[in-house]
């Protein structure tokens, strides 16, 4: 059985809890998207000694292995800050458009989260979701997982931080973050998480049949 899940959405709205709790509720396989352009962004940092380079990146992301995202800390600020800055980078798409595809579509049914997914990624997918938030809520959010890890940083460093990225992924000529005409929208503002994952599972069991 071939079936996907679509999640897309900003940072720090929950997409990627929501995404996993879904994958563990039916068994499909779990693939976040952000955490490939993580581990391209902080190799080519890495290479490039502190600068990215357009040719870099994308030889980076056509030669990506499980290995890289192993051994990078893919949940910190600078990965966050690297993989917007490569995302825009259309060759970087284009070589990790394939992967994921073939992702979406293996047996036993795959959920895969990211900001262009609905869109671009899986544009046929069988559920969409756009999972948003307010500034404020995502910002706290994501203080209070950079505090738990020792990060020394401010609440209004993150949303500022938070801020520029969205209108950087936003603004994107390739690919840009945006909800998908089918999508169903997941505001977690003040809807709780297990909420949104019950909302989504009604969905997707309606979708099955």
């Amino acid at each position: 059985m071939q079936f996907t899940v679509a999640l897309d959405g900003p940072a720090a709205a929950g997409k990627g809890t929501i995404a996993r709790e879904l994958a563990k509720q039916f068994k499909f396989a779990h693939l976040d998207t952000g955490m490939l352009y993580r581990a391209v962004g902080l190799k080519t940092l890495e290479q490039g000694h502190g600068i990215i380079d357009p040719a870099r990146a994308a030889a980076v992301a056509g030669k990506l292995q499980d290995h890289d995202i192993q051994r990078f800390d893919l949940r910190s600020a600078m990965a966050s800050r690297a993989a917007s800055k490569v995302a825009v980078l259309p060759e970087v798409r284009k070589a990790l458009l394939d992967f994921q595809r073939v992702f979406a579509k293996r047996e036993g049914g795959a959920v895969l989260d990211g900001r262009d997914i609905g869109t671009v990624i899986c544009p046929d997918a069988e559920v969409k979701f756009y999972v948003t938030a307010s500034d404020e809520v995502r910002a706290m959010r994501r203080f209070k997982e950079l505090e738990k890890q020792g990060a020394e940083t401010s609440l209004e460093a993150v949303l500022m931080d938070l801020q520029i990225r969205d209108a950087r992924d936003s603004g994107r000529s390739t690919a840009p973050l945006t909800q998908a005409d089918d999508a169903v929208l997941l505001d977690t503002t003040d809807l709780s998480i297990d909420a949104a994952v019950e909302q989504a599972a009604m969905l997707i069991n309606k979708k099955m049949g």
